[in-house]
């Protein structure tokens, strides 16, 4: 048996045993549809149990949480359930009005698969609640721990009473007939640099977002192949999100079977196109439960405002702080590229690449690269200021600035010139701009997932040195399975690239 087969049956074997780990995840972005059996397919609150418990609280970009310990067969369990979905549908699923504020879910004590774990947190009476942050739940409660972080919601018998408890606690004014988008309390992110690192789930929505976009509108052409394979190449390499990382080599490393070169010359190439996107569609670019439906860090105060945009800017500028020197061509043309052929607003890409154009000689270094990229981001929220301004499109919280401002970084500025045509020139300390976008959109940017060991995705915990490297820190106990992981990637991604070295018809694209 040759080699690649080996590594092939051996890169099934790790995908397989990954999708054993942490039972059954639930896809936040289905809330709205059945989790567990026998439960009302409108129910908001996400069903909880032994198997998915740890996985789903993981998870959630969420900042705290709410666990109810019930009994299906408790009566005062089941006249409390529409007080608790009501509250539910405010923060869970894509159609919540405020997402990614509380996760709100449940246990079924009566199931005797959920014993152990309503017995962790020696649960008294139904319905009992708790509140704390996710990833405090892992450890369980008891009354005598002084120290948890965990709460017990002793205020909470209607919705009315729930909401009012969480309000006190974060210090919100959140309503019952709240809509979308209305009486919201979103963060500055002017002035806190920490913000940014509820971003990476952003990032990974816009990717999970623009690979849906991709194919809902059918935009694999034949001259639209290549700018996609060199896109995922990059993904593959430095996405700061690993299951974003792990989806895209499995695309990659299938790319060619699915999507050859000489398709668009059969007499069958829409029927060929339709079978390709729909295999396609069974591929989960940043896992299963992405898109999520909402965003994080670049939610908009109205609904028409931040979001995909916005997380693809990020995604970029992290994809610029995570290259080497001799990447940086490489990268620039293949983000070009991509907005070029991919990004679905016409005159927005139509501008980015008349940016891209005006760029006279190859990039050498990868602080000029991003360097340019803040400067061409700046350049549109300059222009987009303007036409904000007079068309009255802006969103009210969150205008387009000059970016960085001071208050996020100080050492960026020498001082602001004379105004000039409405704005104002601000002379720029370039080294220090540089080493603000490698800290912000480097480490700090994926700083929650080191907190819950999610850069990693499988349940195991590695934590990068340095965000312009690939170097990490695996503990000794799960060395051996992130190796063969990495391998076989890294094999199977090596042995694509060979293969299309050696096919001279294609090697433009290789």
């Amino acid at each position: 048996m040759s080699l690649v087969h080996w590594i092939l049956i051996l890169n099934l074997w790790i995908l397989k045993a990954n999708s054993l780990q942490a039972g059954s995840r639930v896809v936040l972005r289905e809330i709205g549809h059945n989790i567990v059996g026998g439960s009302d397919p409108k129910d908001y609150a996400v069903e909880l149990n032994a198997t998915n418990f740890d996985a789903v609280l993981k998870d959630t970009p969420a900042t705290y949480a709410i666990v109810e310990f019930f009994a299906h067969w408790c009566p005062a369990c089941r006249n409390y359930k529409h007080h608790y979905e009501n509250v539910a549908k405010l923060f869970n699923g894509p159609n919540a009005v405020h997402p990614g504020i509380v996760l709100i879910t449940r246990v079924d004590c009566a199931v005797k698969i959920n014993s152990k774990l309503c017995d962790k947190f020696s649960v008294s009476h139904y319905p009992m609640l708790f509140w704390g942050p996710p990833t405090k739940f892992f450890a369980g409660w008891s009354s005598n721990q002084a120290k948890s972080k965990l709460r017990v919601i002793d205020d909470g018998r209607t919705a009315e009473r729930l909401l009012n408890w969480i309000n006190k606690q974060i210090g919100s004014s959140y309503g019952l007939e709240d809509e979308k988008f209305e009486n919201e309390h979103l963060s500055s992110n002017i002035s806190d640099p920490g913000q940014i690192a509820r971003a990476v789930y952003d990032v990974e929505e816009a990717t999970a977002t623009a690979f849906d976009i991709i194919l809902e509108h059918k935009m694999i052409k034949s001259e639209t192949r290549a700018p996609l394979i060199k896109f995922l190449q990059l993904l593959v390499a430095h996405h700061p999100s690993r299951r974003c990382r792990k989806g895209s080599a499995e695309v990659l490393v299938n790319f060619d079977d699915l999507c050859p070169l000489d398709m668009w010359s059969s007499d069958k190439h829409d029927v060929d196109t339709s079978n390709m996107i729909g295999v396609l569609r069974n591929f989960h670019i940043c896992g299963k439960d992405v898109p999520r439906g909402y965003w994080m860090f670049c939610r908009g105060s109205k609904n028409d405002t931040r979001g995909f945009s916005c997380g693809l800017w990020v995604l970029m500028h992290s994809l610029s702080v995570r290259i080497e020197d001799g990447e940086s061509q490489t990268a620039f043309t293949s983000i070009c590229d991509f907005i070029h052929n991919f990004f679905i607003c016409q005159e927005c890409r139509q501008h980015f690449y008349e940016m891209c154009s005006s760029v006279k000689g190859p990039f050498t270094k990868a602080r000029d690269f991003a360097l340019w990229l803040w400067s061409a981001h700046n350049e549109v929220n300059e222009r987009l200021m303007k036409e904000e301004a007079s068309l009255k499109t802006g969103d009210p919280k969150f205008p387009k600035i000059i970016w960085p401002p001071k208050q996020l970084c100080p050492s960026c500025h020498y001082s602001r010139g004379p105004k000039d045509k409405g704005g104002s020139q601000i002379d720029w300390k370039r080294d220090e701009v540089f080493k603000f976008l490698i800290s912000y959109y480097g480490n700090t940017l994926v700083s929650l997932y080191k907190e819950k060991g999610l850069l990693v995705g499988d349940g195991t915990t590695v934590i990068l040195e340095d965000s312009s490297t690939n170097a990490v820190v695996v503990p000794v106990g799960a060395a051996l399975a992130i190796a063969l992981a990495s391998c076989a990637f890294g094999a199977l991604a090596c042995y694509w690239r060979s293969q299309q070295k050696n096919r001279k018809p294609r090697r433009s694209w290789s």
